[in-house]
């Protein structure tokens, strides 16, 4: 039960650092950009075939506040390999109990 507590703990500080947190984020871009656009050969770069996913630029496709966007974006995020790393979690400790 003890575990089951703190994991459930540790989800919700992860949860709540990903979403409010992100609203502290620096605005402006990551080092690459930055440099980049400093230097002036941020124009000869091409998008990547990533750019039209739905959490493009670390934000939601569709919401308007960058903010609440990013947020979002930290929340989905961290679901997704909450739920990927568990998934893998089970597969490993299954195939070890069959041993």
């Amino acid at each position: 039960m003890r575990n089951r507590r703190f994991l459930l703990g540790f989800l919700l500080v992860s949860l709540l650092v990903a979403g409010v947190g992100s609203y502290y984020a620096s605005s402006h871009p990551d080092g690459l950009s930055y440099v980049a656009g400093t230097t002036g050969f941020d124009d000869s770069a091409d998008d990547s075939p990533a750019a039209v996913s739905p959490l493009a630029d670390y934000s939601v496709a569709g919401v308007e506040d960058d903010r609440l966007g990013g947020g979002l974006a930290g929340v989905i995020g961290g679901v997704v390999v909450l739920v990927l790393s568990s998934g893998l979690f089970a597969v490993v400790r299954r195939r070890r109990t069959h041993r």
